[in-house]
Order: C-alpha cells, then structure tokens, then sequence
C-alpha cells in the first residue's frame, strides 16, 4: 500500500509538472484584451502606432507627447492589464518634458495574438525599439521596465544603445524567482528565463534599479544581487515601504525620477 500512494503521488507530480510546463504562460500573463475599435481617452496628447512583427502580427503601441520634449522613456509594462490602463502613468513622465512609448505585448489590449515564448517577446521589442528609433535619435531614448518588463527591457538596452536603462522591481533572472516562488518545481521545465542579471553584464548604459523594501511579488533581495553586479555608473534606489505595486505613485520615486531626468 505504501508503494502505491507513492506510485499515486509520483504519478499526480508528474502530471502536475506536466500542467505547468504547456500551461506556464497562463500562469505568468494576464492581458487584459481590447476591442480593435476601442477608443482610447487619455487627458494629453497621444498618437497610436502600429507595429507589424516579423511573423506578421499586429501590435498596438500609444505614443505620448510633452509640451516640449527632452528625449523618450520607451516603457515595458508588467505582466496584467493593457495600454488603456497602463497609460494612466504617462503623465508623471510627460511633466518631466519626456515622450513616453508603450507597448502591449501580444495578446494585450488591441495587439493581435498571444504570448508564446520569450523569444517572440524580445522580437516584438525591438521591433518596437526600431520603430521609435526611427523618430528619435537613440541617445534620447531611456528604456523602462516594470516587473515582468525588465528582463525584456534588460535584453533590449543590452542589443541596443539608450542612454540609460531603468528597472522597477526587477528579479535577479526569472527561473530564480520561480524557484523562490514554487521550489517544488523543476527550473529546467520554464521556458521563460528572463535572465536579467546575464543582460545586464552586456549593457554599456547606465542602469537605475528602483525596488520596494516591502514588495510582496519579486523579493527585494532580487535587486540587492544584480547589485552585486553593477558597474560604476549604476546604482540601486530602495523605496522605503514600498510593496510591488504603485512605485509611479511613489514620493520617493518622483523625487528621484525628477532628478535623474531633469
């Protein structure tokens, strides 16, 4: 009896795993979908790009405009949600006399689709990338991540060149994460690593890490080991009290933002 409840629970792990490896994305994304009609009602200035990917899909992109622009904050946004929401950050930037561009990744918002590996992901990026390459001159450009958008906005500022790289909440990779999360399960079954720490040792711009002390997502301690990495130009900014949501909203993060694109 005692082999055949291990056989069973052998038999229910595997199965699990199984589950896990051909269903992750429905465990990592969560895209808010948007009618290709949908009418987007922003308080400021915007223009909708299109951007067409290598295996002809079509994503849906906002472009933001300030009065009077210094450069662009080219945004990755986090795994929920979609640009009709997302876009509501637009502003904190846009004071600052910053364009903002934002994607939606496949699947999300109006952008046709679905997420299917992390390969595609960083493809339609640069995609994205080349397109706002196309209207600004690249030394303009600061690329910006929110939790799931670091790894990408890690790769993208590792294959190009902006002047500087921002990461809010960012993991160490994302199978460490994972392992922290659910230890139970294989690392070797993710297909999506997201490995920012790798990015980053190839990335020649500045790099700004903003991580909430009390985030309740991707631990802080993610940060304090890219930290460990970092070369003379970066630096790690803790917010205070901060948990993973909100660092926009963040006094302490407009402070430092104000003063790092002043």
């Amino acid at each position: 009896m005692i082999f055949s409840i291990i056989a069973i629970l052998a038999g229910l792990y595997i199965l699990i795993c199984i589950m896990l490896y051909f269903f992750q994305e429905k465990l990592i994304f969560f895209p808010q979908k948007l009618s290709n009609d949908h009418k987007f009602h922003f308080n400021q200035s915007f223009e909708e790009i299109p951007i067409i990917t290598a295996d002809g899909i079509h994503l849906n992109s906002v472009l933001f405009k300030a009065d009077s622009s210094k450069g662009l904050i080219f945004y990755l946004h986090g795994n929920a949600g979609a640009l009709d929401t997302w876009g509501e950050i637009a502003k904190t930037y846009t004071d600052l006399n910053y364009d903002l561009f934002m994607l939606d990744y496949r699947g999300y918002g109006k952008s046709e689709g679905v997420v299917n590996g992390q390969t595609d992901l960083f493809e339609d990026v640069q995609h994205g990338y080349n397109e706002i390459k196309a209207r600004y001159n690249e030394e303009s450009i600061i690329i910006l991540g929110y939790s799931i958008g670091t790894g990408a906005a890690a790769k993208l500022a590792s294959a190009n060149k902006p002047r500087m790289l921002i990461l809010q909440a960012p993991y160490y990779t994302f199978t460490d994460l994972v392992q922290r999360m659910y230890p139970f399960f294989p690392s070797f079954l993710l297909r999506y690593k997201f490995e920012t720490a790798e990015y980053l040792k190839n990335c020649k711009a500045p790099v700004v890490i903003f991580h909430g002390d009390h985030d309740e997502v991707i631990y802080y301690g993610s940060s304090l080991k890219l930290e460990k990495q970092f070369k003379s130009t970066d630096k790690l900014i803790t917010l205070k009290g901060q948990g993973h949501n909100g660092i926009t909203e963040n006094e302490q993060y407009t402070k430092h933002i104000k003063e790092i694109l002043r």
